[in-house]
């Protein structure tokens, strides 16, 4: 047989299969759902913030109502607006006083900060070196990446490693082998499930692009553009040396208990970038390091580019080593899948498997 075509045919089967699981189809649609509920209750909350009560005079409206967000109740004197503010039907009173502004806030425990805020005379202020983004928003959008990035390498990487022990098990592997090699069964089994993984990749960016533009958050959406297409194209190839790498590891052993032991330190370097984007979301050295290393480069370099902290040639640059380390990591990964595959009973050691 070809072996473009016997590659063709083995992503073929395990698209089909994991198509056929209804546990696969329940589960993307579930964090499809879930994606999708997060834009728009992020959306909904951000355009509609809860307005803050306040009581007024007629001295002190003209100055409350110039506030953004405020909910105003005018009262005739002081003591009606306490009898509000005690009984709690309003947070807080801005009634006229003596004082250089002309009026003060009373509230019943602790006063409104955005009424205070909003009311106060404050100085001129120059910021040297200003923040490019919303703190809040840079914090769930590193969640987003690391997130989506842990999840689709995580899931797609299991089902590599447990289709690799299943076929060892069940002997089939074995008939297999006959008819093609071992190295077109691996490109197979990884171009399958990157098919699939970068399906899932393109189907959130939809959801996102979508929900974005419904909820109106188009400026959000112009500054998350280029770092998606940029996630995308990095989680290509970084999956597919992560896919190399879980097939090598689970052709080591023959048993499904067995597979933690082999692919657990992978499983280590998928949870590493998810935990540290979130961490260090605000960290430029660290976020700097994550971008050139292979493993983190997919969720690294996209916040980077969001936030604006690369230059343009930065993600050129990152992807030429990611493209080197895959490389690397398919011809590694052949050789352990190649010399691991056929060998049944314990667990096979890695200087065995790169041997031969």
């Amino acid at each position: 047989m070809n072996p473009s075509s016997a590659i063709w045919l083995v992503a073929e089967r395990e698209i089909g299969s994991k198509l056929r699981s209804k546990t696969f189809l329940i589960s993307t649609g579930i964090l499809l759902l879930i994606a999708l509920a997060g834009i728009l209750i992020g959306g909904f909350t951000s355009k509609n913030p809860e307005a803050t009560t306040v009581a007024v005079t007629s001295q002190t409206i003209a100055a409350v109502e110039a506030l953004p967000n405020v909910e105003v109740t005018e009262v005739a004197d002081r003591g009606e607006a306490e009898k509000l503010v005690r009984s709690e039907d309003v947070e807080a009173a801005v009634l006229p006083d003596d004082g250089p502004l002309g009026y003060t806030v009373i509230a019943l425990m602790d006063a409104p900060g955005d009424i205070v805020s909003g009311l106060s005379v404050s100085p001129s202020v120059e910021i040297l070196d200003p923040a490019t983004t919303n703190p809040l928003l840079r914090y769930f959008i590193a969640i987003g990446f690391g997130l989506v990035f842990f999840m689709a390498a995580s899931t797609f990487g299991a089902t590599i490693a447990q289709s690799v022990v299943e076929e060892k098990q069940t002997r089939v592997v074995e008939v297999l082998l006959s008819s093609i090699s071992a190295r077109t069964l691996l490109a197979g089994k990884v171009i399958g499930n990157t098919v699939l993984a970068m399906a899932q990749i393109v189907a959130l960016a939809a959801i996102a692009t979508v929900g974005l533009i419904v909820m109106g958050q188009n400026e959000v959406l112009a500054g998350l553009g280029a770092p998606i297409i940029w996630f995308t194209v990095f989680f290509l190839f970084g999956f597919v040396l992560l896919a190399a790498l879980y097939a090598a590891a689970a052709s080591m052993v023959s048993r499904m208990e067995d597979i933690g032991s082999t692919t657990t330190p992978i499983m280590m370097l998928v949870m590493a970038p998810y935990f540290l984007v979130i961490f260090f979301n605000d960290n430029p050295l660290v976020l700097t390091i994550m971008s050139y290393v292979p493993f983190s480069a997919p969720v690294g370099m996209p916040m980077r580019l969001f936030v604006g902290e690369a230059q343009w040639w930065e993600p050129l640059v990152s992807l030429a080593i990611l493209l080197a380390s895959c490389v690397a990591a398919i011809m590694v990964g052949a050789k352990i899948y190649e010399n691991s595959l056929l060998r049944m009973g314990t667990k096979v050691k890695l200087a065995e498997a790169l041997r031969g």
